[in-house]
């Protein structure tokens, strides 16, 4: 059996800041990141409230986990610069949770989780982890710390100062589950979670999430939420097709305008070829009448023997 439920980037904004529901997001950031993640609390910020700008799929949530920053957004519709938009994300939010005179160790740790539903960039697989690492140019060794910095920071790896990122292609997903995060990219792509399910949250998932569960006022604005959904995906599709059609038109247009041109410049050159052939041909033929010799025909005319032999 499969339960129908909420679409997760509306989950976001309605249901799971609340402390009730930490345990559907930690068991989703769980399976991700492969720790036991605890949130303490859904922080806010510019980034993260709820403005006009809603409908086109800025969704995004703001987790504290100890002292590392989790930011999660999804995307819906097509963004060419999305990579750049990830970038400058997580360093505003990193920039964000520092006070101008503390010092470089109070910098956080910050992971930046992209659940987008596009064909972004060009790769075959489904989940992309993103990190930070140095490699010599020479010794092509990877630059480690320090015994004594990882005792003061408590960190295994310079990649571990750095945000790391984590980017799931929901559509690249099969819809064959193979392990627990499987399990929860099948939720992401189907807004549906079968019945023999492990993945870390998704038993709260099943029960909170219910689309049959939600109050009558949740439920009106979460179909007011997929109306708009469906108008937007249908204005992208359309707007698709209409470039499709536009495109065909204006290439046969120009085809056929440029085939025309082709044809009159073609027929022109062609015609003054064979005019200037068929000239040669005439003249050979008189000369030949008047007894000039074939070898001073051809070398006069530039016609083969062949040619002038056939000239009269």
């Amino acid at each position: 059996m499969k339960n129908r439920l909420v679409r997760f980037d509306w989950a976001m904004k309605k249901l799971l800041r609340n402390k009730a529901n930490f345990e559907i997001l930690e068991g989703f950031l769980s399976e991700l990141l492969k720790q036991d993640i605890k949130i303490r609390e859904i922080l806010e910020s510019e980034s993260n409230k709820e403005d006009a700008d809603d409908k086109y799929n800025r969704l995004d949530l703001l987790a504290e986990s100890s002292n590392d920053l989790i930011a999660i957004e999804v995307q819906v519709s097509n963004q060419y610069e999305y990579f750049h938009r990830m970038l400058y994300g997580t360093s505003k939010l990193i920039t964000e949770y520092i006070d101008s005179g503390d010092n470089y160790t109070k910098v956080r740790k910050a992971y930046s989780v992209h659940i987008v539903y596009f064909d972004l960039g060009q790769g075959c697989d489904y989940v992309y982890h993103g990190t930070t690492n140095f490699t010599g140019l020479h010794e092509h060794d990877q630059l480690n710390l320090s015994e004594r910095q990882k005792e003061m920071f408590s960190k295994r790896e310079v990649s571990d100062v750095f945000p790391e990122y984590y980017l799931l292609k929901i559509n690249n997903f099969n819809d064959i589950a193979r392990d627990t995060l499987d399990e929860w990219m099948y939720f992401l792509k189907n807004s549906e979670i079968k019945s023999e399910k492990s993945a870390k949250g998704l038993g709260k998932a099943s029960k909170e999430l219910d689309v049959l569960k939600l109050s009558d006022q949740k439920r009106k604005e979460y179909e007011h939420f997929i109306n708009n959904r469906r108008a937007e995906e249908s204005l992208i599709w359309n707007s698709k097709i209409e470039g499709k059609i536009e495109g065909k038109i204006e290439g046969k247009i120009e085809g056929k305008i440029e085939g025309k041109i082709e044809g009159k410049i073609e027929g022109k050159i062609e015609g003054k070829i064979e005019g200037k052939i068929e000239g040669k041909i005439e003249v050979a033929g008189n000369m030949k009448r008047k007894g000039i010799s074939l070898e001073d025909i051809m070398e006069i005319t530039g016609l083969s023997r062949e040619e002038i032999e056939c000239s009269v």
